[in-house]
């Protein structure tokens, strides 16, 4: 007589169970795959033909990126997202892990549960509808805080957002949004580190600090990596605050502040396709290889 157990499995030995987990699994990974290569892939690929040809489709070698390096416009704004994401990443990584470890710490059940959808909800606003929002927020005589901004001696909104005032103010526009989620993120995996490892530290005298500097800092490294690499790619996408705020202030703000609103006018204001695609790839260059410092720094893909 078979066992329920010896019923439940085919002919080859495999359960059953696992086949359909199999099965289930792979239509997931398919359908990723397939929304991979149509929206990343393959519009990669196509930005790499544009980027080594001209608008005849001949071979053009680096003409398209020596072109954009030497527009006077580049550098500008290549400085204007360095700066940019200078502050962010910083004030992104130190400051969600201090506020992440903080929640961590709190012994009310009640009150991290509060601090962290705190945290959270400006995370729910979409980016353009934030920017939109900061755009009264930065105006003196319509903020909440505009007694703050005159005591900073801002008086008018043009005055608040110019030029070299915009990487911070963007910093601060995109942890608004941005770095809530990450301390939701940070908190989960500060939960996953090991009670008995805290509580040894603990009777061998180690104080909050020493627990947070020499334990959950070190096993939080490839958490910070991962959020240092997300941060990244999308602070160096910056288009919709610079574009938001050059429309609002009637050009206070230039419309080519930034690389991607270069990419922007000669796309879809001088029809060169080519020349956005070099700005395209050099942006990604860009990231990569400060992605791979993220990876190595952090050991990433090291096994613990």
């Amino acid at each position: 007589m078979t066992t329920a157990s010896e019923a439940a499995r085919r002919p080859g030995g495999r359960p059953r169970l696992t086949e359909h987990r199999s099965a289930v699994s792979y239509a997931f990974v398919a359908l990723y795959a397939v929304l991979a290569v149509a929206f990343g892939i393959l519009p990669a690929g196509y930005a790499l033909y544009l980027a080594f040809t001209d608008g005849g489709g001949a071979f053009a070698g680096i003409t398209n990126f020596t072109k954009v390096v030497g527009d006077f416009r580049f550098l500008p704004a290549v400085g204007h997202v360095a700066w940019y994401l200078t502050i962010w990443l910083v004030s992104l990584v130190v400051l969600v892990t201090f506020l992440a470890i903080v929640v961590h710490a709190v012994g009310a059940r009640w009150l991290s549960r509060t601090l962290r959808l705190v945290f959270y909800l400006p995370g729910a606003v979409a980016g353009a509808s934030s920017v939109l929002l900061w755009l009264f927020v930065l105006d003196p005589t319509a903020s909440p805080v505009g007694g703050l901004l005159r005591l900073f001696g801002f008086d008018s909104f043009n005055q608040v957002i110019a030029p070299a005032h915009l990487p911070p103010i963007f910093a601060v526009i995109a942890f608004w949004t941005g770095a809530g989620g990450w301390i939701v993120i940070m908190y989960g995996a500060l939960n996953n580190i090991s009670a008995e490892v805290i509580e040894a530290a603990r009777i061998d005298g180690a104080g909050p600090v020493q627990i947070a500097w020499r334990i959950q800092l070190p096993l939080l490294r490839k958490w910070i990596s991962y959020m240092g690499i997300m941060s990244l790619a999308a602070g160096t996408q910056l288009f919709v605050e610079p574009q938001l705020l050059s429309q609002a202030s009637n050009a206070v703000v230039p419309n080519d502040y930034s690389l991607n609103q270069l990419a922007y006018l000669y796309a879809f204001q001088q029809n060169d396709f080519n020349a956005a695609a070099a700005i395209s790839l050099l942006l990604l260059v860009f990231a990569l290889a400060l992605s791979a410092v993220f990876v190595t720094r952090g050991g990433l893909f090291e096994r613990d």
